[in-house]
């Protein structure tokens, strides 16, 4: 029974159930496509060990950054952390269950109502409060890479914590890896929103993915 386990205890488990890179991440490049409607740009991405990252190749700005975005903000869910590490600091309690089987985790402590949804050993709902705004990510489906999954198809909303207003609309992602010597890599993002209040459909095409060489400390030879 669910209930037997404590709601930090259930919640830890699918956070450890989540994919992340293995310690001693060399970086890699790529070449990259990005496409927007008839606007399509290629070039070349570096992702280093410090998870920041460059592209070549492309002189448009807004796609350069937009790029460099998507990149960073996978790389970050990619490094691996202790729940202690992150959570030592909450608590977390039981909230409902909804009408398919998704168990509520709430955080008593939060005013602004943070929670979480677990189904399948995997968190499917955010609600968090983070950097001034209310986050809402809700996950429909995931890979596994039977070292933990990865989201596959979900969306976000950004929401005024203190009045709820939406400050965003609704954005659809879908992501797709691809796995290079040991390594989980984002090979496809594809984002549906809305542009001028059209539907838009924004896509990042990695490929001829190489890691980087692991860097060797130096040592002194003994004589």
């Amino acid at each position: 029974m669910t209930e037997s386990k404590s709601a930090q205890d259930l919640f830890q488990a699918a956070y450890e159930n989540r994919y992340t890179w293995e310690p001693g991440f060399p970086g890699y490049t790529a070449a990259v496509k990005y496409q927007k409607g008839d606007d399509i740009c290629t070039g070349t991405i570096l992702v280093k060990p410090n998870l920041s990252a460059e592209v070549t190749g492309i002189e448009n700005e807004e796609v350069r950054k937009s790029i460099i975005g998507q990149l960073r903000e996978v790389a970050i869910h990619r490094v691996r952390r202790t729940f202690a590490e992150t959570h030592s600091m909450n608590t977390f309690a039981y909230g409902e269950t909804d009408a398919t089987g998704a168990i509520e985790i709430i955080m008593p402590e939060k005013p602004m109502g943070d929670r979480y949804k677990l189904r399948n050993n995997e968190v499917c709902h955010v609600h968090r409060h983070l950097h001034g705004v209310m986050v809402t990510i809700d996950t429909f489906s995931s890979h596994d890479t039977g070292e933990g999954y990865l989201s596959h198809r979900y969306d976000s909303v950004y929401a005024d914590p203190e009045t709820g207003v939406i400050k965003s609309e609704k954005i659809v992602f879908e992501d797709n890896y691809q796995k290079v010597g040991g390594f989980q890599l984002l090979s496809q993002r594809i984002i549906e929103g809305t542009d001028d209040g059209k539907p838009s459909t924004t896509e990042f095409s990695f490929s001829n993915f190489e890691l980087l060489p692991a860097k060797v400390e130096a040592v002194a030879a003994a004589v």
